[in-house]
């Protein structure tokens, strides 16, 4: 009666909290993820999640599945590795470079958890602050780029993992804190702390300052994601970032955050590789397992 699809659309739509973000990730309309759950209920003749309540709030029988879907997807997704990699037979290189520290939050879970299933892969991690990475990536001397400014090139090929909000961070007493969204000429006064990247690899000024033919007063640049948040709760400027990685300093109530402009900026990452190895087993598990541990551990992204 219960099927291996049932398991993963109640795991969706725990992990999403919603249909419509649950439908999107396996890949189902919201009208016919609905019409599977209410299969599956009229199936065991009981609810499984009570409707319109925010977050989902599963029943008894709901929160038994979740804990067979717990015990059972694991086993077949380590299984399906297993094959592959006998199949296969797969050694190879996985050379990784990132834009920006943040990504570390999800990154290194992701390597993790990637290392106990294909050992015989060499990995190593750089980051992409002091060097052009897709140019290497062309080159073969990376394996992978995660990045959020794909360039088109001919040989390679862009896997989204994820979209977020990027956020303006401003220190508590900031006169924009009590604003609901900044408008771009808000910032015509401030001093913007970034990463050491270029402005044209940077979605603040591509996205929303350049389009509206602003300039800050001032930029600064810093490494480090933490050192950025320190920069901006003492006052020393304003500083653009992810969601997931501003959502630990919002709890803390260290910044307040604001969305650029009414509609926000709604940004996606993705995974760059070059096209020769998209089918590989490995580069494939390792994308499958980013996704997973992404939507597992970060907070506000939603499906690309």
């Amino acid at each position: 009666m219960i099927e291996l699809r049932h398991l993963k659309t109640l795991s969706a739509l725990r992990d999403a909290g919603s249909l419509v973000e649950a439908a999107d990730r396996v890949h189902l309309t919201q009208s016919a993820l609905s019409h599977q759950i209410k299969d599956l209920e009229d199936r065991l003749n009981c609810s499984l999640f009570i409707r319109k309540t925010k977050p989902i709030c599963f029943t008894s029988a709901g929160q038994r599945l979740l804990t067979l879907a717990d015990e059972v997807l694991p086993m077949i997704r380590n299984t399906e590795r297993d094959i592959a990699r006998l199949a296969g037979g797969e050694a190879g290189r996985l050379n990784i470079s990132i834009d920006c520290h943040s990504c570390f939050d999800w990154l290194m879970p992701t390597i993790d958890h990637f290392r106990q299933h294909w050992p015989e892969v060499e990995m190593d991690l750089s980051s992409g602050f002091t060097f052009q990475p897709l140019p290497a990536l062309a080159r073969g001397d990376l394996d992978l780029v995660i990045t959020s400014d794909p360039e088109p090139r001919a040989t390679i090929t862009y896997i989204p993992l994820f979209s977020y909000e990027s956020l303006l961070a401003v220190g508590k007493r900031h006169r924009l804190a009590n604003k609901k969204y900044v408008h771009a000429t808000d910032l015509e006064s401030e001093t913007v702390i970034t990463y050491p990247v270029d402005q044209n690899r940077l979605d603040l000024f591509t996205r929303f300052l350049e389009p509206a033919g602003v300039e800050p007063h001032d930029t600064r640049t810093a490494e480090l994601t933490l050192m950025i948040l320190q920069l901006v709760a003492s006052g020393r400027g304003v500083a653009a970032l992810p969601n997931w990685a501003l959502h630990e300093y919002l709890q803390r109530d260290y910044v307040a955050a604001k969305s650029l402009g009414e509609r926000g900026v709604w940004c996606t990452l993705y995974a760059a590789i070059r096209e020769d190895q998209k089918n590989s087993e490995f580069m494939v598990d390792f994308l499958d397992t980013a996704k997973q541990v992404s939507f597992s551990t970060l907070t506000g992204i939603r499906s690309a």
